[in-house]
């Protein structure tokens, strides 16, 4: 994990992932501050592990279980709605006002959420709605009064892209699933993110057609930052988006098809979009 100057882009500290068997597939896959600033990073592996303030690396949570079809396990034993089995794969992560913290897993159309205080994590809300035969559910946040969970859902069964919204309640029911936006002509969402404005900014991920839409409060899409000319700069398929409180966005470039290639594409982009972000739960965790 890279810790880096908001303004400069300087690079201040790296911190080594403790724990890991570099054998095998690893991962940081998205982080989340608390109100003492301690960051919490979720790993592939590891589940969430926090940085303390000297760097100090802590367990917070156990992994996240293998969860195998529900069509393969008895009635009742924890499962996935995935018509197939595949290994978890944690996403991304946000806090909501009383510190549990909400995870995608990507490949097992579930949404983990992990109690104030860490420990094992408990099914949150399940749909076949949200599996994938690639990525499935994907960026997380809650909108801001704190009162429904979005996330995106890069590409469904049938190949459609989706925002989702649900209402933060302790077990929403499948009948409360909402479309926020359906995307169409390949789009792939990834990360989001509220701004103050209330309009909400979706990361568009989609190899050599990549960029921003942004959807108004009512879900319509109202603008679309995109590449032209070239169609893989500036936007090289962006992974995540975070607010720098001066009215522009930072957005992570994945470049999962060009950066093998040409490594000079996994940048760090500021777009100024004349807009704050609503601001994240910073909760007070014991």
């Amino acid at each position: 994990m890279l810790l880096y100057h908001a303004e400069t882009g300087r690079l201040v500290r790296s911190f080594a992932t403790k724990g890991e068997d570099l054998s095998q597939e690893h991962a940081n896959s998205g982080v989340a501050l608390d109100r003492f600033g301690r960051v919490y990073v979720l790993n592939t592996q590891l589940g969430i592990y926090r940085l303390t303030l000297n760097g100090r690396q802590e367990q917070y949570s156990k992994p996240f279980p293998d969860l195998k079809p529900c069509g393969q396990v008895a009635p009742g034993t924890p499962c996935s709605p995935t018509p197939f089995d595949a290994p978890p794969l944690p996403n991304d992560i946000v806090f909501d006002a009383a510190g549990n913290a909400y995870v995608t897993d990507s490949l097992q159309a579930t949404i983990w959420k992990v109690p104030s205080g860490g420990g094992t994590p408990q099914i949150w809300f399940q749909d076949v709605r949200l599996a994938s035969t690639n990525i499935g559910v994907n960026g997380i946040r809650i909108n801001p009064s704190g009162t429904r969970v979005f996330f995106t859902v890069s590409g469904d069964l049938q190949g459609r892209a989706f925002v989702y919204s649900l209402p933060l309640v302790d077990r929403p029911s499948a009948s409360s699933l909402r479309v926020f936006h359906e995307y169409t002509n390949g789009d792939v969402p990834d990360g989001i993110a509220f701004g103050a404005s209330g309009r909400l900014y979706v990361a568009i991920a989609t190899p050599f057609a990549s960029g921003v839409s942004i959807l108004a409060p009512n879900g319509r899409e109202v603008a679309r930052l995109a590449n032209t000319g070239n169609p893989i700069f500036p936007y090289d398929s962006p992974a995540n988006i975070a607010f720098d409180g001066e009215g522009s966005i930072l957005l992570t470039n994945h470049a999962f098809v060009t950066g093998v290639n040409d490594p000079g594409q996994f940048t760090i982009l500021d777009v100024f979009v004349n807009d704050v972000g609503a601001p994240l739960e910073m909760p007070v965790i014991r």
